[in-house]
């Protein structure tokens, strides 16, 4: 179980700098969508260690990103 935790927030990290590399030609909102989208799936990886709550967090995260950057 220690291994699969390991294993999906190595993932949600990849997703965060690979987002963040993709950031250059985006908007301000499609920027803070993707940063938040990436904080919260990283946040959810650390606090549930399974997909769901990755995905749940990268949800929450991109919607609260889009919000902020209006």
């Amino acid at each position: 179980m220690k291994t699969i935790r390991r294993i999906s927030t190595l993932a949600a990290v990849a997703m965060v700098i690979t987002g963040l590399a993709a950031c250059d030609g985006m908007t301000t909102r499609q920027r803070d969508t993707a940063i938040g989208a990436g904080v919260g799936g990283v946040a959810g990886a650390a606090l549930g260690g399974n997909a769901l709550s990755t995905l749940g967090g990268a949800a929450a995260g991109g919607l609260i990103g889009n919000q902020v950057g209006k």
